[in-house]
C-alpha cells in the first residue's frame, strides 16, 4: 500500500468513526439541558442573566460568569465544569440534589469539544424531569418485567437491568417516538404487537406509556445497579364506594325543601361546627345567547359561534369561595364544638339518615361505617403555604385543581345536605351577565371597570379580600377579576363542537375552563365571554413526583364558586358524575 493510499484511508477511517460517535444535540443534549438547567435559565428571569433558551445565550453567558460553552473545549466550559463537581460542592450545577449521572457529563464534554454543534432554529423550553425511580420503575415492574427479565426474555428484551435493556433495538436513546418500547405501548388493544398485550392489561392509559417517551428523550437515565422486580398493581378501588354516594343522595333528597322556582329566596348557609358560612343567591332560569360577536374588541376565536341556551334556575354563591370555607375541608381539625373530625363526615350522614337508603346498599352502607368510611378524599398537606403570603380571612380561596374544585362540592354536600357542584360554562356566563349583552355585565367601557373588578391595573400585584366591588344585576359580586372561577367544562376550542350537551365532562386532567379574569389579567380578559383553558403549565414548578393532584403552583389566579340546582339529580350515579374521581389520562 502506497503512503498516499494510507494515509487517504486512514483519513476515511477517522472521519468514519468521528462521525459515528458524533454527539446528536437533539436526541442527546437537548433532553439534559430541559430537564435539568431550564428550570433556572430559561426565557423568564434566569438565574445570573444566564439564558440556555439558544446557542447565542449559552455562548454569550452571564453578565459576571461569561460564556457558558467555550466550543471545542470541555475543560474551560463553566457548563460543563459545574456539572461535574462533587455534589456537596457549593457550585455544583444543578443543586439540590440533581446532579448528573456520569454518562450525562461524559455526553456533555463531548458535545462542547466536538464544536457545541446547536442549530440556530433549535430553541429549548423546560421540560418536566422524569424520575426512573419514582415514575418510570413502577410501570415496568407492574406491566412489562413479568414477561422480560433474566431467564424469560420475550423477544431477547429485558427490562430489569439497565445495560441488557440498552443493547435492545426497542430503545433508541433521546428518541422515544423511535422507541418500540414506547411505540408498541400505544398501539390499539387488537394489536398483536401491543405491549403489555389486552390480555394483561394493555393498553396502559396514553399517561402512562407518555412517561416512558418523555424518559427515553431525556437520555433514559436508569441509575446504577437498580434492579426491577415483577411487582402486582397497586389496588385501584375507589375511596367513594356506591354506598357513601347512595347516603349523600339520601340527605340531599331528605333537605330538599324547594319544589319550585316561586321557592327559591337568597339564604347564608352555615356550616354546621365551625364559623365557616356563605351567602346563595337565586339565579332565574332563562335563555340567552352565549359567546361574544365577531366584532366585540378583544374577542378570541374560541368565544363563538355564538349559540341560544336554556337555562334551569339555580342558586350561586353570591362570592367566590374564601379561605374562611375552603380550609376547613382541606384541614380535618377545624370543626368547632364537635368531637367528629370532619372526614367522618360522610359516615356521619349516613348513621343519621339509614333508613333513606335504598335497601339493595344498606348492608354495603353498615359495611362502609367502619374504619373505611375514615378513607375519604381530602387534600394532602399542602408543601408551601397555598395563599402565597396574599392573605387568607376574606381573601379568596387559590390555586386548587379542577379535581379539588370538585372534591369541595363533595364536601360541601355531605357537610350541608344540599347539592352542590361547580355551575356549567353555559350556566357561570349566563349569571355573569345578568340579562346583558354588553362585553362587560355593566356595559362596555373599560375604563369603569375598576369599579366592578379586581383586575391587573388596580389589584396591587395580588388578589384583594372578595365583596370590595360593585355587583353585577343579579347581585353577584367578583365575577369579573379578582380570581378566575373553575367551571365544570372541559375545554373546545368552538362551541360548534359543543352540539346539544348541557356540559362537557372530560375524564383527564385538562385542559378544562375558567372564567371571569383575574387579578393579574388585562381589561380584555375579563370580559362576560372571556374563557381561559388549563394545562400543564398551570403546576410545571410543582417539585412533587407525581405533581399533586390537588395544589396548582402556578395558576395563583385560579379559584371557583359553587351554585345549586333547583333541579336534584335523580339518583346517586348522576349526582356523583358532577364529583369525578381523579382522571387516569392527561
Amino acid at each position: 500500500m502506497n503512503r498516499f493510499v494510507a494515509v487517504t484511508l486512514g483519513a476515511a477511517i477517522a472521519a468514519s468513526l468521528s462521525a459515528a460517535d458524533k454527539v446528536d444535540f437533539r436526541r442527546e443534549v437537548r433532553p439534559i439541558l430541559e430537564g435539568y438547567c431550564l428550570k433556572c435559565h430559561g426565557a423568564e428571569k434566569p438565574k445570573g442573566d444566564f439564558s440556555l433558551v439558544s446557542r447565542a445565550g449559552a455562548l454569550k453567558g452571564g453578565e459576571k460568569a461569561g460564556p457558558a460553552i467555550v466550543a471545542g473545549n470541555g475543560a474551560k466550559s463553566p457548563l460543563f465544569v459545574t456539572t461535574s463537581l462533587p455534589a456537596d460542592h457549593d457550585d455544583v450545577m444543578p443543586p439540590k440534589g440533581d446532579k448528573l449521572t456520569k454518562a450525562q457529563q461524559d455526553k456533555l464534554k463531548a458535545w462542547i469539544e466536538q464544536g457545541a454543534d446547536w442549530p440556530d432554529d433549535q430553541k429549548l423550553s423546560q421540560k418536566e424531569r422524569v424520575d426512573f425511580a419514582k415514575q418510570v420503575a413502577p410501570i415496568l415492574e407492574v406491566n412489562c418485567v413479568a414477561c422480560h427479565h433474566e431467564g424469560h426474555a420475550k423477544g431477547k428484551l429485558r427490562l430489569d437491568v439497565r445495560d441488557e435493556f440498552l443493547k435492545s433495538d426497542s430503545v433508541v436513546v433521546g428518541d422515544g417516538e423511535k422507541s418500540k418500547l414506547f411505540t408498541s405501548m400505544i398501539l390499539k388493544a387488537d394489536d398483536e404487537d401491543l405491549m403489555p398485550p389486552a390480555k394483561k392489561g394493555g393498553p396502559l392509559p396514553r399517561e402512562k406509556a407518555d412517561v416512558i417517551r418523555n424518559w427515553i428523550d431525556q437520555g433514559a437515565v436508569w441509575p446504577d445497579g437498580m434492579v426491577l422486580r415483577q411487582k402486582e398493581a397497586a389496588s385501584t378501588q375507589a375511596r367513594d364506594d356506591v354506598a357513601m354516594l347512595a347516603a349523600i343522595h339520601a340527605k340531599v333528597i331528605a333537605n330538599s325543601a324547594e319544589k319550585s322556582a316561586d321557592a327559591m329566596k337568597a339564604y347564608t348557609e352555615k356550616l354546621s361546627g365551625t364559623d365557616g358560612e356563605f351567602d346563595v343567591l337565586p339565579i332565574p332560569a332563562g335563555e340567552y345567547t352565549m359567546g361574544t360577536p365577531d366584532n366585540e374588541p378583544g374577542r378570541k376565536p374560541d368565544e363563538g359561534p355564538q349559540r341560544k341556551v336554556k337555562i334551569e334556575p339555580f342558586w350561586m354563591g353570591k362570592l367566590e369561595v374564601r379561605w374562611n370555607e375552603y380550609e376547613l375541608f382541606m384541614f380535618p381539625g377545624l370543626e368547632k364544638g364537635t368531637n367528629v373530625p370532619t372526614e367522618r363526615i360522610d359516615r356521619e350522614l349516613m348513621m343519621n339518615f339509614p333508613d333513606l337508603l335504598p335497601a339493595a346498599v344498606k348492608t354495603a352502607v353498615n359495611q362502609y361505617t367502619g374504619k373505611e368510611a375514615e378513607a375519604v378524599s381530602r387534600p394532602t398537606t399542602p408543601y408551601v403555604e397555598m395563599s402565597f403570603g396574599m392573605g387568607k380571612d376574606g381573601f379568596p380561596a387559590i390555586s386548587m385543581t379542577h379535581y379539588a374544585a370538585t372534591r369541595y362540592c363533595r364536601w360541601l354536600t355531605a357537610k350541608t345536605g344540599h347539592f352542590y357542584r361547580l355551575a356549567t360554562e353555559a350556566e357561570w356566563e349566563y349569571a355573569c351577565r345578568a340579562g346583558t349583552t354588553t362585553r362587560y355585565y355593566y356595559g362596555d367601557d373599560p375604563a369603569k371597570l375598576d369599579e366592578y373588578a379586581w383586575y391587573f391595573k388596580n389589584a396591587d400585584g395580588k388578589y384583594q379580600k372578595v365583596g370590595k366591588k360593585k355587583p353585577n344585576a343579579w347581585g353577584l359580586q367578583d365575577m369579573l377579576g379578582n380570581v378566575s372561577e373553575w367551571v365544570m367544562d372541559g375545554y373546545l376550542d368552538s362551541y360548534s363542537k359543543v352540539g346539544d350537551r348541557e356540559t362537557i365532562f372530560i375524564d383527564t386532567e385538562y385542559p378544562n375552563v375558567a372564567r371571569g379574569g383575574s387579578w393579574d389579567d388585562d381589561a380584555e380578559l375579563l370580559r362576560s365571554g372571556s374563557r381561559k383553558s388549563s394545562d400543564a403549565s398551570w403546576k410545571m414548578r410543582d417539585p412533587q413526583l407525581p405533581k399533586s393532584k390537588w395544589y396548582l403552583t402556578d395558576a395563583q389566579g385560579i379559584g371557583f364558586r359553587v351554585v345549586r340546582p333547583l333541579k336534584v339529580p335523580a339518583t346517586p350515579e348522576e349526582m356523583g358524575r358532577w364529583w369525578p374521581a381523579y382522571p387516569t389520562k392527561k
